[in-house]
């Protein structure tokens, strides 16, 4: 079974003056198969730092702490071996690719995840298939990646990756983030049919309880200044819908 665990992790990131700032102050989290977890908190909390630095950005340094995967030292692995032992991140702003097409892009990715190349016919029914239930037309598979991609289109995308390449764990940075109602039901309707047969983990980063109306967490965690402050069940997310982050934020100030 699927187990990504998260100890004491701490991470910091240059500060602009030769100096580096500490974001991450002691994270610790434990995401099993057949779990969905909202990681929720302010802007500036350091949300995104932790999914970045649990992917492997260079950006962010670890300092201390322990991340593993099956029992697997993810910190030692390299981007593209944290993609392949089972790790997905979807990002809050995916860049933009221009002469690399959707399908391409797919498909490499794909055979890097699996390890050979599928076959173009069965490739391509797969990717048709899944791009339907995303409600994607079939003409975005030759545009090109991100390059002029609207908010929803690249939170579709983010979760066809997420549909074709099958991980064991899948951080979603955001998710909700720029879409309507709509798209918000297409995409999280992609989430739920990825964790349905209950052999993967989802940790959902997100601000706002809307997503949660239609991927229901088992678990919540509250982020401030850079750690877990509070933990709990979906009753948690309907007591930060009503009462805001404030009293957590506050609370981390003055420790």
């Amino acid at each position: 079974m699927a187990t990504l665990e998260i100890r004491d992790l701490h991470v910091s990131v240059a500060d602009g003056s030769d100096g580096t700032k500490e974001i991450l102050r002691g994270v610790d989290l434990t995401v099993k198969a057949g779990e969905t977890h909202a990681l929720m908190g302010p802007n500036g909390s350091g949300k995104s730092t932790l999914a970045y630095a649990v992917a492997g950005h260079p950006k962010y340094e670890v300092t201390s702490g322990t991340v593993t995967l099956d029992g697997e030292d993810v910190l030692g692995m390299s981007v593209d071996e944290r993609a392949r032992a089972g790790l997905f991140l979807a990002m809050q702003y995916p860049v933009e690719v221009p002469g690399v097409s959707v399908s391409n892009f797919l498909r490499s990715a794909v055979t890097a995840v699996r390890g050979e190349a599928p076959k173009l016919r069965e490739f391509s029914k797969e990717m048709k298939q899944a791009m339907d239930e995303l409600s994607i037309d079939p003409a975005f598979a030759q545009r090109s990646l991100n390059e002029g991609f609207s908010g929803g289109e690249k939170k579709r995308h983010e979760i066809l990756q997420l549909e074709m390449l099958k991980p064991k764990v899948a951080v979603l940075d955001e998710t909700d983030s720029g879409l309507d109602v709509d798209a918000l039901k297409v995409v999280s309707e992609g989430v739920n049919r990825f964790s349905a047969g209950g052999e993967t983990g989802v940790l959902l980063i997100t601000h706002y309880t809307r997503i949660l109306r239609y991927v229901k967490p088992d678990f919540v965690h509250v982020f401030a200044a850079g750690r877990v402050v509070a933990e709990g069940g979906p009753e948690l997310a309907d007591q930060l819908e009503n009462e805001g982050y404030e009293k957590y934020v506050k609370a981390e100030a003055t420790a």
